[in-house]
């Protein structure tokens, strides 16, 4: 009789409750929002760390220009010091190519007008290229709750049918379906919750790059519209100060 008992005691109570077997028993509406969960959570990601590497990249970029660029005589040769793929250069190379464009115009239009419209598309391109993805993620942002929220609804609906054939709410009765509830809300929540946290944050960063970008834009424009007599105040500053290292 102890023995018996001991070995009653000894096994563990199977759980029926859990997330595998409240999957199970939403079927294929359950198994399918989780599916499609997975694949937003999964791409979200994705976008998050893809884009944290180009933003890294233009920022390091930068970084090279503010070094370099300035320094050299040209904006040719301040070019050659940029890297190849660099948004900086990109900008620099069509400034240049704007310029002699001008010259083929048939129709009198201003230098200036025509540079700065040249300057401002090869932004707007630096800043659509940053831009891609992340509609997508304000996209899960908003709907995956709602998602999560189908499964919830189909499962208090599994619920309740179950209260109506027993005749009685009783935990064992209900206890799979309202699991299978709460499970797709939280996966919706923790779904979204990410995308809209990555969202504002890269959105954020893209603003940062934006500003800087524009700036350097406006360098390029003064410095040609001026021949070269305008240069940023860091780059002037840094161009004096050699002199007096030297000395």
């Amino acid at each position: 009789m102890l023995i018996e008992i001991l070995a009653a005691g000894s096994t563990a109570p199977q759980n029926a409750f859990g997330f595998v077997e409240a999957m199970e028993q939403g079927g294929v509406i359950a198994w399918s929002v989780l599916s499609i969960l997975t694949i937003m959570s999964v791409s979200s990601f994705y976008i998050l760390f893809s884009k944290l590497f180009e933003q890294n990249k233009i920022m390091k970029q930068g970084a090279a220009m503010r070094e370099t660029f300035w320094r050299a005589a040209t904006l040719k040769e301040g070019a050659a010091k940029l890297d190849k793929n660099s948004a900086y250069r990109q900008i620099v190379d069509d400034a240049i190519k704007a310029d002699s464009d001008h010259a083929k115009l048939t129709d009198p239009v201003e230098a200036h007008d025509w540079l700065h419209g040249s300057i401002e598309r090869s932004q707007d391109l630096i800043k659509s290229k940053l831009a891609v993805g992340l509609p997508w993620l304000a996209t899960v942002g908003a709907t995956s709750p709602f998602i999560g929220l189908f499964g919830t609804v189909i499962g208090i609906y599994r619920a309740l049918i179950k209260i109506g054939i027993a005749g009685q709410a009783s935990i064992d009765a209900v206890a799979g379906p309202v699991g299978e509830a709460l499970i797709m809300t939280a996966l919706g929540l923790g779904v979204a919750v990410p995308a809209v946290l990555a969202y504002n944050w890269l959105q954020g960063r893209n603003k940062r790059i934006g500003e800087q970008i524009a700036a350097f834009s406006n360098d390029v424009l003064g410095y040609m519209a001026s021949d070269g007599g305008v240069k940023p105040i860091a780059a002037a500053a840094a161009k004096s100060a050699a002199p007096a290292a030297k000395k």
